[in-house]
Order: structure tokens, then sequence, then C-alpha cells
């Protein structure tokens, strides 16, 4: 069952903890890796969550799995969590310390959906143009295709949702008719 207050608590020691200790960069690129491997191996999440497999097989495998590519803080935490037995809660503690580090550094995320890819120019465009209407100063940028969307593109910031498509656009003449906004209406 997700319980974000324990994943955000986690992700708070941790991120004080490499602070504190001035391997915060190593710590947060620890845990993109990480991001990674929950998000192409779903068999590894599954058994981060079972109750079936001992908490010493699951130390094993996420010493094989990370050998090499992760530091000793990183490693000490997830052998915490092992021993705790909260290693089932590291995918949700991984998400809320990149976002609690991305905060720290005053990083906004940019998230641009488009029908198809774009070229770097234009999506070093967009930044431009976030930093300048946003007053953000580092920004990240996600980028997405969804041929759905037919043209044009949807970018949000935060809360704020901007949706510049073509899929849209139709969804509003389809509104307009449905409302009758055309016809003139006699009593």
């Amino acid at each position: 069952m997700p319980n974000p207050r324990l994943a955000s608590r986690y992700a708070k020691s941790l991120l004080d903890l490499a602070k504190e200790r001035g391997q915060l960069e190593s710590v947060y690129t620890d845990m993109q890796f990480l991001r990674e491997v929950i998000r192409q191996s779903p068999d590894f999440n599954t058994m981060l969550k079972s109750p079936v497999v001992s908490s010493d097989k699951k130390q094993a495998v996420i010493n094989a799995v990370t050998a090499g590519n992760i530091g000793e803080l990183t490693l000490a935490f997830t052998k915490l969590l092992v021993a705790k037995g909260r290693e089932g809660e590291l995918v949700e503690i991984i998400p809320s310390f990149i976002n609690q580090y991305k905060q720290l550094k005053g990083i906004h995320t940019v998230k641009l959906t488009t029908a198809a890819p774009v070229s770097e120019e234009v999506k070093s465009r967009i930044v431009a143009q976030v930093k300048q209407s946003g007053h953000m100063d580092q920004i990240e940028l996600e980028t997405s295709v969804n041929p759905d969307l037919i043209g044009g593109f949807v970018l949000q910031t935060g809360d704020k949702l901007v949706d510049a498509s073509i899929a849209y656009e139709l969804q509003e003449i389809g509104r307009q008719f449905d409302k009758n906004d055309f016809i003139y209406k006699i009593n």
C-alpha cells in the first residue's frame, strides 16, 4: 500500500545525510540510476515488494544489480531499508528524493508533449521562452510524443498547463457545436 509520508521521511533523511557528507550530487545520480532500473525491470520492483523473497536474497539482488553503479551511502541506505523491511517503499522513496532534490536546487520540471519528435533547437527555444515568462532559472525539460495530439503541443510547468494541440482545438469546436453557439435559438 502506498505510503507517501513514509517515503518523504526516508527521502528527506537521505537528502540531509547526503548534504551533510557532501555527497548530494552522487546520491542524486544513484537515485536516477535506481529509478531507471525500476522503470526498466518490473520484476525487480515485484521482487522488492514480495513477502516470499527473504531479505538476504533481496539484498543480494540489489547488490548484484547496483554493483559499481551506486555509491557507498546509497548502498548503505538500501541495506537499511532491507533491514527495516522497507525495501518495497524504495519505489516511492526514489521519486520523493528526486523531487526534494529539485526543490532544494530550484530546478523546475517542464513537460512537453508533442505529436511528433521535436528538434533540439525547438527544445532550447521552448526552454528559453519558459525561463523568460516563468522567471525560472533552472529548467529540466521532459519530452514525450503522443500522436493523438494530431499536431501542436501540450506544455506543463508545475500546476500550469498550456494545451495548444489540434486535438484540443477540435474538442473545443465540438463543445461549441454541442452547445449550439452557432444556431440562433428561437423561443
